[in-house]
C-alpha cells in the first residue's frame, strides 16, 4: 500500500486533495501534517502531525522525523509556504517528491517576475508594474488607466489585492497594510473586467498529462473583501474553451519548457475577452481539487479527472491510462458549497452527489 505525506492537511486545500485520494481506485495510507493546531482536527487523513510552520527551526525536521516513523515514500506539500521550503530543501526530505524545478517555483510565486517572463514571450497577461513609491502609483494610472489592481508580489488567496480608482486609495491601502507589519511587496496591474477563470493541470517533462478548466461564478463571503473576491469559489462551473487551454498551456512553457507536476493556472478576461494570465500556483493543488476528482467518479465512473490520484501514481513512476490532454470532463457541471455545507455537484439542476458522499465507505 502507497504511504503518502499530505502537509496542510487540516486546510480546505490539503482537505480536497486527501480525499480525491479517499475515491482512488486503491486503497492509500494518508498520513496529514498541520501546522495550525486547532486545523489539525478538520484533517480526514487516517493519522495527522502537528509540525512547525514552514520556514520555521526544525520544520523540515519534523517532516523527516515523521516520515521516518510512518515509513511513508512520497510527500506531497500543499500551501504556498511548505511548497517553497519543500522544494529549495528537496535534497533533504527522506520521501519522494514531484516537483517542477526549484527556479519555476520561484518564479511562479513572484507574480512580478512571472508577469515579466509573460510579456516578453507574448502571453497574454494583465500589464503588471511594480510599486515602491507613490511615483510608482501615479506612473500605474497614466499606463495602466482607472481603476487599477493592486496586490501583493507574493501570497496566495487574493493577498493584499483590491481595485483602486484613484491615488489615493491605492496609497491607502498600501500604507494600511504596512502599519499592519506586513513586509510585503505590492504590484500594480491592468484591471482585467471579465470573467474569473481556472486550469488545473498535471505535467511530465514538459509533456500535458490532462487537465480541465472552470469558471468561478461567485465567491464565499464576498462582501468581506473590497474587490468582492476572497480567493476560494462557491459557485463555479467547468467550461471547454480552447483559448483558455492554449493561452494556460503557453503559459506554463514560457516558465519551463520541462515542467513537472501540477500547475494551476488563474486568469482573467480582459475588456477585449481576451484569457491573461494573472499567476501559476505551481506544485500545488486549486483549494476545489475534489470538485473534479469527485464529478470524474459520478460522471464517468473513473479517475481520470482525479488529478490528485494521477499525481500520485506519476510520483511512483507508474503508468496512466491514455487520457484526454483537455475538457476531461463535461462542460457546465456545477460544484457549489458555503461554510459548514456539504459541497453539491449539479447539472442541468438536478442534484448528483455531495462532498461528504465518500464518509464511511
Amino acid at each position: 500500500m502507497k504511504k503518502v505525506i499530505a502537509t496542510g492537511a487540516g486546510g480546505p486545500a490539503g482537505i480536497n486533495f486527501i480525499m480525491s485520494l479517499r475515491i482512488a481506485p486503491e486503497k492509500i495510507s494518508i498520513i496529514g501534517t498541520e501546522a495550525n493546531e486547532y486545523f489539525k482536527y478538520l484533517s480526514p487523513a487516517d493519522k495527522t502531525y502537528l509540525v512547525p510552520k514552514a520556514g520555521e527551526d526544525g520544520y523540515i525536521d519534523a517532516l523527516n522525523e515523521i516520515i521516518r516513523k510512518e515509513k511513508a515514500e512520497f510527500l506531497h506539500a500543499q500551501t504556498d509556504a511548505e511548497v517553497a521550503v519543500v522544494s529549495e530543501n528537496r535534497e533533504k526530505i527522506e520521501a519522494n517528491v514531484f516537483l517542477p524545478s526549484k527556479e519555476a517555483v520561484k518564479i511562479c510565486q513572484d507574480k512580478l517576475e512571472s508577469a515579466k517572463i509573460w510579456m516578453s514571450k507574448g502571453v497574454p497577461v494583465a500589464k503588471t508594474l511594480e510599486i515602491r513609491s507613490e511615483e510608482d502609483v501615479d506612473r500605474a494610472f497614466e499606463e495602466l488607466g482607472s481603476p487599477i489592481w493592486i496586490r501583493a508580489r507574493h501570497g496566495a488567496g487574493g493577498r493584499g489585492s483590491t481595485p483602486a480608482y484613484n491615488r489615493g486609495t491605492a496609497i491607502s491601502w498600501i500604507r494600511y497594510w504596512q502599519a499592519r507589519g506586513m513586509k510585503w511587496g505590492f504590484i500594480a496591474q491592468e484591471h482585467l473586467p471579465g470573467r474569473n477563470l481556472a486550469f488545473h493541470s498535471l505535467w511530465k517533462e514538459g509533456e500535458l498529462v490532462t487537465s480541465m478548466a472552470r469558471e468561478r461564478l461567485e465567491y464565499i463571503y464576498p462582501h468581506l473583501a473590497p474587490s468582492g473576491v476572497t480567493g476560494t469559489p462557491a459557485v463555479q462551473k467547468t467550461i471547454h474553451d480552447e483559448e483558455v487551454n492554449r493561452i494556460a498551456t503557453e503559459a506554463i512553457l514560457a516558465i519551463d519548457p520541462n515542467f513537472n507536476g501540477i500547475a494551476c493556472v488563474d486568469l482573467k478576461e480582459n475588456k477585449d475577452g481576451v484569457p491573461c494570465v494573472t499567476e501559476i500556483n505551481a506544485a500545488r493543488m486549486f483549494t476545489t481539487s475534489y470538485f473534479f476528482s469527485y464529478a470524474s467518479k459520478v460522471l464517468r465512473g473513473d479517475c481520470y479527472a482525479n488529478i490528485p490520484y494521477l499525481y500520485v501514481k506519476l510520483a511512483y513512476k507508474e503508468s496512466i491510462p491514455e487520457i484526454p490532454r483537455y475538457n476531461i470532463l463535461p462542460e457546465n457541471i456545477y460544484w457549489i458549497r458555503h461554510i459548514d455545507a456539504p459541497a453539491k455537484l449539479v447539472r442541468s439542476g438536478e442534484i448528483l452527489g455531495e462532498m461528504y458522499h465518500w464518509c464511511g465507505q
